[in-house]
């Protein structure tokens, strides 16, 4: 008889994750990298210097970081979800009418 050897898959159903990045936020980040990319581009060809360029786009990148970060330790996987849809949700519900309740 011939021994099987079969790999377990251990990472079923679990978020995606990558650097401590979880589920959307990884797409926020790389959205606002990919305007930031434009923006540089946008301030070259308009003539500003290299270097403040650079600079500005650093200090936008490390604060888009640090807030990207900020939301995905705050918020978790589903959590910024949740909260905007609460906020769909009424505060009070009214009923003028006891016709709902009555049978007919």
């Amino acid at each position: 008889m011939s021994t099987s050897v079969y790999n377990i898959n251990k990472g079923v159903n679990k978020p995606i994750e990558f650097k401590g990045l979880k589920a959307q936020y990884i797409w926020y980040l790389g959205g606002g990298l990919l305007g930031l990319l434009i923006l540089f581009a946008i301030l070259y060809i308009c003539g500003v210097n290299t270097f403040v360029c650079l600079g500005l786009i650093v200090a936008l990148a490390t604060g888009l970081f640090m807030y990207v970060y900020k939301l995905s330790r705050t918020y978790g996987e589903h959590g910024m979800m949740k909260k905007v849809a609460r906020k769909g949700v009424p505060k009070l519900i009214t009923c003028r009418s006891r016709k709902i309740f009555m049978k007919q």
